[in-house]
């Protein structure tokens, strides 16, 4: 298979004008993506930490939407933002409860304490132990350093995600390609799995991740380890998550 021909079915990380920065509508995000043939992507707003995000009960709105716009299966879901190194979201666990798919990130520019290479790395493998969040966003990101071997082995053993993000390719986030070399080349060592993304803030940005995908095909990266490759695989997961949020449920005697 030669990935730099490939264009994902699921984007799991795409962002419309209710984000407060991104400039399309999420009827106009699925008509891009129907039109490279795609099958799903994760509708991931921006949640309220980022200047002018989501409220915090966006994920209760989201049920009100169909589940399929325009052929395409929309995944409710979520960017949670990580407030601080005492783990600290900006929602709630009863929204996140909700939710089909969680990112949570850490953005730079509102992380102060950034540059904390063993604090960003403890708050990280928290999040992997959040058993509601699926998968970090841009943990390549060089301006918040952290160990990714610890990262891709709390991820293995919880049966979580992590994200290759498309942007980390380009300008918008500038001096990360090195980092993303050695995170892919981290996960490919371990077999973690992954999900690629475009991290869209405009509908051409849906499903566009030629760069990294490129990136993916010169490092060799295994096709199967890539879970929204396909949409069968991308479900597969999901079906994975219910069982894990049921069971802890159980164990927790439905606190949460």
């Amino acid at each position: 298979m030669h990935l730099s021909q490939v264009i994902p079915e699921v984007d799991t990380h795409t962002h419309t004008v209710l984000s407060g920065h991104a400039w399309s509508t999420l009827s106009e995000n699925c008509s891009a993506a129907k039109v490279l043939w795609m099958k799903g992507l994760c509708l991931t707003e921006h949640a309220p930490g980022i200047e002018g995000g989501a409220p915090s009960f966006i994920p209760h709105s989201q049920r009100m939407l169909p589940d399929v716009i325009d052929g395409i299966r929309v995944y409710k879901g979520i960017e949670v933002n990580i407030l601080d190194h005492q783990n600290h979201l900006d929602i709630s666990s009863q929204h996140l409860m909700l939710c089909e798919f969680v990112i949570a990130s850490i953005h730079s520019h509102m992380f102060s304490e950034r540059a904390m290479y063993n604090a960003n790395t403890d708050t990280y493998l928290h999040m992997l132990q959040n058993p509601h969040i699926d998968i970090l966003g841009h943990a390549d990101d060089p301006s918040v350093p952290c160990d990714f071997e610890a990262l891709v082995s709390e991820a293995c053993k919880q049966g979580k995600l992590l994200e290759l993000n498309n942007n980390s390719t380009t300008a918008h986030r500038p001096g990360s390609l090195p980092s993303l070399k050695r995170y892919i080349l981290c996960c490919k060592e371990h077999r973690q799995r992954v999900c690629v993304a475009s991290d869209a803030h405009f509908h051409t940005m849906v499903g566009n991740m030629g760069p990294l995908m490129t990136l993916l095909e010169e490092l060799e990266f295994p096709p199967e380890l890539i879970v929204n490759l396909t949409k069968e695989r991308f479900e597969a997961y999901l079906r994975e998550r219910s069982a894990r949020i049921v069971q802890f449920a159980a164990k927790s005697g439905g606190v949460n």
